[in-house]
């Protein structure tokens, strides 16, 4: 026996309510559920919707608990992050006092170094683009100092930066070189 639609809507509704909404597959699933209301089988319901019947039990149910609103689309929550707010207090710690060579054996933080850290400190196992996404989230960007070399000389910069003179100029304005006719 199919799950009876709620009793505080009928199909006039839920097409007036289709006509107003922008969102087309809730257009759809209105449509559908407006036409079980008028007494078509679910079947019926489905042909409308295009899709199975497994799918508009499931609208069904989404509707009879949410009203229209129930129908649309909404964002999966997926899983909860495994970084808590203990866990982000002590990164934020580590990044800002930055690592010490002798304990941590680098000399600046990165991404699979802060992996490690965390599964040395709380053992919590984050992937490195899940850890980019949580500091990017907490306001660090990556940022890395322009290489120098250890035997630059002081003005070597300067001096490159010094703007060239253009190779290509333009040439003198040629005097009458062509005698009038």
């Amino acid at each position: 026996m199919p799950i009876p639609l709620r009793g505080d809507f009928d199909a006039a509704q839920l097409r007036a309510i289709a006509r107003r909404t922008k969102d087309a597959a809730q257009t759809r699933r209105l449509l559908a559920l407006a036409a079980a209301y008028d007494g078509a089988s679910r079947t019926a319901a489905a042909l409308i919707g295009g899709v199975t019947l497994q799918i508009v039990r499931d609208w069904v149910v989404k509707f009879n608990a949410h009203g229209p609103a129930g129908l649309i689309d909404r964002k999966p929550p997926g899983q909860p992050s495994r970084l808590d707010d203990t866990h982000r207090t002590a990164l934020r710690a580590a990044i800002e006092s930055g690592p010490i060579s002798a304990i941590h054996g680098v000399v600046r933080w990165r991404l699979t170094d802060l992996c490690q850290w965390l599964w040395d400190e709380f053992q919590v196992s984050v992937a490195k683009p899940t850890l980019s996404r949580e500091l990017r989230a907490m306001g660090y960007r990556k940022l890395s100092a322009r290489p120098r070399h250890h035997a630059q000389a002081e003005g070597a910069i300067a001096l490159f930066k010094t703007a060239s003179p253009p190779c290509w100029t333009r040439s003198r304005a040629r005097k009458a070189s062509i005698p009038p006719t």
